[in-house]
């Protein structure tokens, strides 16, 4: 191997020894099963941003990307880790994605986004009282685009569903219910959940299928394919622009359904937006 052939190697190895370092431990959800006590459960809505984890020093993605954010955005958090949203407002998930993801953002940009403190990854107590430290250091902090996701309590299934539907009815994706007593741990845990009306899972796009009538010359459907090799029409789910841009082929996108065929095929399958690693 030639010496410029080690040093490419070597400095990739670093490359990825440094991103692994700087991927966030972060805590997962499992989903929600009916018969669990939910008095013992705080519960916020499921906000349809992206996740940021602030390390005391700068933002990052989930993955450990950096999102580049203004300087006036992170400066008045504090110096140690917080989890939360960068979220915008409801609907407005591809708008906040593509933010993120870009290298350089204009000042402007950031003006409507709002970071949703939902945890403290290392503080010592149970999430209630995560939940009293979260409140004083939105207090602390004092700025309009931080702040936190509401917390609430609920003592039955029905009250919670209830609530479920009303987030749904305002555009909202679903709930996350976090217990009292719960420590913050890295992985998946029963201690969070997630509670959404339907389903969601990521297929790649394969094909454009032509649409008719008022779709004439615009996307009629995707044909997607899953990582299990099963292959489906999203027929529904598209705004306008989506129809006259569709998501590229090889592109990955998130869906929703309501259960699956004896085939595997999902049921009424619908468009939810593109897939985001971060």
């Amino acid at each position: 191997m030639s010496f410029v052939r080690l040093l490419i190697v070597v400095i990739s190895v670093l490359i990825s020894l440094s991103a692994l370092a700087d991927t966030p431990a972060l805590q997962h959800a499992k989903v929600y099963t009916s018969g669990i006590d939910l008095s013992r459960y705080w519960v916020s809505e499921k906000l349809d941003g992206v996740r940021g984890y602030w390390n005391g020093r700068r933002l990052l993605t989930r993955s450990g990307q950096p999102i580049n954010a203004p300087m006036w955005f992170v400066s008045v958090l504090p110096d140690y880790p917080l989890d939360g949203e960068l979220w915008i407002a409801r609907g407005q998930f591809e708008q906040i994605s593509g933010l993120v993801r870009r290298m350089h953002t204009e000042d402007a940009e950031w003006v409507d986004v709002k970071y949703m403190l939902f945890d403290l990854p290392e503080h010592v107590g149970m999430f209630s009282a995560r939940v009293e430290a979260m409140s004083a250091l939105i207090k602390r902090v004092d700025k309009p685009w931080v702040s936190m996701i509401p917390q609430s309590r609920f003592s039955s299934e029905s009250d919670v569903m209830t609530e479920l539907d009303r987030v749904v009815a305002l555009g909202g994706e679903g709930l996350m219910l976090h217990r009292d007593d719960a420590y913050y741990r890295s992985g998946r845990t029963n201690a969070l959940l997630k509670l959404k009306p339907w389903a969601d899972a990521e297929a790649r796009v394969v094909a454009h299928l032509p649409g008719n009538g008022k779709y004439q010359h615009k996307l009629g459907a995707l044909l997607v394919e899953t990582p299990e090799g099963i292959r489906f029409k999203l027929g529904s789910g598209f705004s306008d622009a989506q129809r006259s841009r569709p998501p590229e082929i090889g592109r990955w996108v998130t869906y929703k359904y309501t259960g699956l065929t004896k085939n595997g095929v999902p049921r009424f399958a619908s468009f939810l937006r593109l897939y985001s690693s971060d």
